[in-house]
């Protein structure tokens, strides 16, 4: 059992004892930390939060503990139900809250639930503010409110529509075009919120679609992150030929991944290439992505006049990266497309409808899109961690060993190679270090991680 405290929110397994799994206990400890800190930062005073939750099987628990805890803190709820992470965001500006709480854990297995913590502007809270609601959790010392100042309970159903109204809105999307396209889509939404609001948004694009994995029930059909080694059976029923595209997005709908007609995998780090190709193709400007993303949007960004720059990992340090050198498109490279325009957050949604504008102005096929861009491939390696692994001695140790090279350790160790690169981090939401590694073949890429784990082992070794 785990939970795993940091500034991306609060996360672990559901059962067990308190101050070592996500429990009743610790959710109120952590949200009265969450709501003493808005409360103290001035930043608004409204008296409202937003909540919003995926499908999974714990999110009623959860979330009945959440609200309960806002309202005896003196907070006024607004309970948008099941919603996705950018719908719950977007919620957060529109009602003028002073923050919000998303119970998701995103990729996570069933087991797995999270705190999500939103500022007023529905963005993620910086490594400053959240590093404070953990000092204040240490302290417990709460006050909260007495029986004539508690805070109210609303819900309020209307935001799926609402999100998708505003993405509808966005000057990018071609929604004409799109609808003279007749595309006809397959969509895996993995038993959770994304099942509820992708076909709403695609009834409103005119597309045909055929979902699989719908039922919002939490109870996943395979390991829900959106990687091709879990995406099996859409890939077999893209085989089929009936459909032009696949799409499959994770359990709180912020990442996104296309499957090409003829089943084969568009690539999950080229979600925001392509997507950022269009946007740049009418709105040039600069983009940033994480270190652990692909070479392929630095190319794409020179290619049209802008500039790119790398952010740590981590949505907040992107969009923190995009404000600071105006960036037109941004996001991650695990399928995360983070539009100004529409908000600073990742969201699978304004992924969907730009990728689709493009590809019905193009008329091309997701194939034919996909040999358009620079070709890398990325192998994404973990190595498991124990409770006595000082993973910064690690980190340190290889930053040492590769010296002679082009060496960034804003976040990790990050190590540049001529024609290929290897990043080394901390998982903010697992016990594991990450291992990504590119290069121009998939063969080359995977043994250059191997080649540093190996390094790694051998260290815990010593």
């Amino acid at each position: 059992m785990t939970l795993i405290k940091s500034i991306s929110g609060i996360r672990g397994t559901i059962g067990g004892p308190t101050g070592d799994t996500l429990n009743p206990l610790d959710i109120v400890k952590f949200v009265t930390a969450y709501a003493t800190f808005i409360r103290n930062s001035g930043q608004s005073n409204s008296g409202k939060i937003v909540v919003g939750r995926d499908a999974r099987i714990s999110g009623e628990m959860v979330k009945n503990v959440v609200c309960g805890t806002l309202m005896g803190f003196g907070y006024d709820v607004v309970n948008i139900g099941l919603a996705t992470t950018p719908t719950t965001e977007l919620a957060v500006r529109m009602t003028g809250a002073d923050g919000g709480i998303i119970i998701t854990a995103s990729h996570n297995p069933r087991q797995w639930n999270a705190l999500k913590l939103l500022n007023h502007e529905g963005e993620f809270l910086n490594k400053a503010d959240g590093n404070k609601v953990l000092e204040i959790a240490e302290k417990e010392d709460f006050q909260y409110a007495d029986v004539d100042h508690l805070g109210h309970y609303k819900e309020d159903n209307t935001f799926n529509q609402r999100h998708i109204d505003a993405v509808l809105a966005l000057k990018l999307v071609d929604v004409e075009a799109i609808k003279k396209a007749r595309f006809h889509v397959c969509v895996d939404t993995i038993n959770s919120v994304g099942g509820i609001i992708l076909p709403q948004l695609l009834t409103a694009l005119g597309v045909e679609y055929e979902v699989l994995n719908g039922t919002p029930n939490g109870d996943f059909a395979h390991n829900p992150e959106p990687l091709e080694k879990n995406l099996g059976g859409i890939m077999e029923r893209m085989r089929s030929g009936k459909f032009d595209l696949g799409i499959v997005v994770d359990p709180d709908v912020d990442r996104l991944a296309f499957i090409c007609e003829d089943g084969r995998m568009f690539g999950e780090e080229y979600t925001l290439v392509s997507v950022a190709d269009y946007v740049l193709t009418h709105t040039p400007g600069n983009t940033v992505s994480n270190l652990s993303s692909t070479r392929a949007l630095r190319d794409v960004t020179e290619k049209h006049g802008g500039k790119y720059t790398a952010a740590a990992v981590g949505e907040v340090n992107v969009t923190t990266k995009m404000k600071e050198v105006g960036a037109v498109i941004g996001g991650e490279g695990n399928g995360g497309v983070i539009y100004p325009e529409c908000h600073y957050g990742r969201d699978a949604l304004v992924g969907i409808a730009l990728f689709l504008s493009s590809l019905a102005q193009k008329g091309c096929k997701v194939s034919q899109l996909r040999a358009t861009f620079p070709n890398y491939y990325i192998a994404k390696n973990r190595i498991d961690l124990t409770p006595s692994t000082d993973v910064d001695a690690i980190l340190r140790k290889v930053k040492e060993m590769y010296s002679h090279e082009q060496v960034n350790d804003i976040d990790g160790v990050k190590i540049d190679f001529p024609d290929r690169w290897v990043h080394l981090r901390k998982s903010n939401t697992e016990p594991i270090i990450r291992v990504y590694s590119e290069a121009a073949t998939m063969e080359e890429a995977d043994a250059l991680g191997k080649k540093i784990m190996q390094v790694v082992y051998d260290m815990q070794k010593q």
